[in-house]
């Protein structure tokens, strides 16, 4: 197992919004948290990449515990993230988007990079190339130059996959990446994900598309007011009892009519 979350618990002051959460997260699989909205996700998402502490529990990491390092140094070990709402640079173009991601992994200081020493030189090329080459990778070469704010929804949130890419992470996390795309949209989302599968790529995912998390994950936890309720493959978590009430509700029998 590559990430391991060990009896999490986060309060807000007198409120819970995670209570003794566990699951385990296999190497290169695509693992799916769902649940309803209020349900702790992004909470979680939030204490994975440190920017909450957690108020207990363990987030073990290639058996490292990494409660409370910093933002900065959870990525450079190998997590990263995109967001619910997108972060782009919004004057920047798609591939300076993209050059910004591989920050923590260049070498070049500020006395090299103000005096473009030869290895300077090399290492700014070779992240120009990386850039353009994970733009191609998402679909998105033809757009190297354009400003991102021109960009259309689908291929900013394709964009912002491209810049936690040039992290080169080993988990990848991903908030609601299919919020607000069409049907074409979405479908080419689940080519790209299931890309970086194959590129050995592990992927955590919130997601309210349904029909998208079960075609896609290979496990997933639900989450409800805090708590998991439930974990399994697809076809278990669909057949789950506890699920099937925290999305649908429970029909009650009305007793006057009894």
């Amino acid at each position: 197992m590559v990430l391991e979350i060990k009896k999490i618990c986060k309060n807000f002051g007198g409120l819970s919004a995670l209570t003794d959460v566990t699951f385990t997260i296999n190497k290169g699989e695509i693992f799916g948290l769902i649940g309803p909205n209020g349900a702790g996700k992004t909470t979680m998402f939030n204490l994975i990449t440190s920017m909450f502490i957690p108020s207990s529990g363990e987030i073990v990491f290639n058996k490292e515990n990494i409660n409370g390092l910093k933002s900065h140094v959870i990525t450079e070990k190998g997590i990263c993230r995109t967001f619910q709402n997108i972060r782009l640079f919004p004057q920047m173009t798609a591939a300076e988007n993209v050059m910004v991601g591989e920050h923590c992994r260049s070498q070049a200081g500020v006395l090299r990079s103000v005096f473009r020493t030869k290895s300077q030189k090399k290492e700014e090329q070779k992240i120009k190339d990386t850039a353009d080459e994970l733009l191609e990778f998402v679909g998105l070469a033809k757009y190297s130059e354009v400003v991102s704010e021109n960009l259309a929804y689908g291929q900013q949130r394709r964009l912002e996959i491209a810049r936690a890419l040039a992290s080169r992470p080993e988990v990848l996390l991903l908030d609601e990446p299919a919020a607000g795309m069409n049907e074409t949209e979405t479908s080419d989302l689940f080519d790209l994900i299931k890309k970086i599968q194959a590129k050995g790529i592990t992927v955590l995912l919130i997601e309210h598309d349904m029909p998208l998390v079960m075609k896609l994950c290979d496990r997933i936890a639900v989450l409800n007011f805090g708590k998991k309720i439930a974990e399994g493959t697809p076809e278990e978590i669909q057949n789950h009892p506890d699920v099937i009430e925290a999305y649908l509700g429970r029909e009650e029998e009305d007793e006057l009519y009894a």
